[in-house]
């Protein structure tokens, strides 16, 4: 009788120490927005526009030294847009994990009509405020300026940017073969957070930030910021000339 109490006090010891254990913090989550400009003027880019998304979307799910494999919680979400009778925006992939996605191609979109970017950014903070990530990297991807938009003003996509900002979210901006960042500017978008990209030089860019992003995920970094090395490899100066 005596070892039968002891055995069930040992047990009751064990499973009450089980239940006292804290449990393991969740790893930390970041969900990467992609927007990509669509419009015609991207037909000689789009391939290695593609090329440079389905990169960003393997070397954002990979650890970093030191990391383990499950270190980040990490969805990726794209889509593209045009203006052809009113705004076209199309979600080509929607809280996809980076082990998950499958390559984009020209057979899922192609470049035609017009460029309604605050209407597109306007849309695509719709859909990171429906989801309210911890941590989110908003990709904006155009290689001209605003010309169609509708349903957003400049003001209005701005204030959309704004409230990204007061999330603790990043935007970054980039110049696809072009290098006049007048509509970023104009809704508060940093100028270290806008970058020209010379054809040529879209993947290994992308492939850069998806470093950072991961890193701001993490933690490991505060922000997601180009630097004069980024800019180099992007040739920055080739479509903007000197910052």
């Amino acid at each position: 009788m005596k070892l039968k109490l002891i055995a069930l006090a040992g047990a009751l010891m064990s499973s009450t120490a089980a239940l006292a254990a804290p449990a393991a913090d969740p790893a930390p989550a970041l969900h990467s927005y992609i927007l990509l400009d669509r419009t015609g003027s991207m037909a000689d880019l789009w391939d290695e526009a593609l090329i440079s998304v389905n990169s960003y979307a393997q070397t954002v799910g990979e650890a970093r030294p030191g990391e383990t494999a499950d270190a980040l919680s990490n969805e990726i979400t794209l889509a593209v847009f045009d203006h052809q009778a009113g705004l076209q925006f199309d979600v080509l992939r929607r809280k996809t994990e980076p082990g998950a996605w499958r390559d984009v191609t020209s057979s899922e979109a192609s470049p035609r009509g017009m460029t309604p970017l605050f209407d597109a950014i306007g849309r695509t903070m719709a859909l990171a405020e429906a989801d309210n990530p911890d941590r989110a990297v908003i990709v904006i991807m155009t290689d001209g300026h605003e010309n169609a938009s509708q349903e957003y003003s400049r003001e209005a996509a701005g204030a959309a940017l704004d409230r990204a900002e007061a999330r603790g979210w990043e935007v970054v901006f980039l110049g696809a073969d072009f290098g006049q960042f007048g509509d970023a500017q104009g809704m508060g978008v940093a100028q270290g957070k806008t970058m020209g990209i010379r054809a040529g030089s879209m993947q290994e860019s992308l492939d850069r930030l998806a470093t950072k992003a991961r890193d701001y995920g993490t933690g490991a970094e505060a922000e997601v910021t180009f630097d004069a090395e980024d800019r180099a490899i992007a040739r920055e100066e080739e479509v903007t000339g000197p910052k």
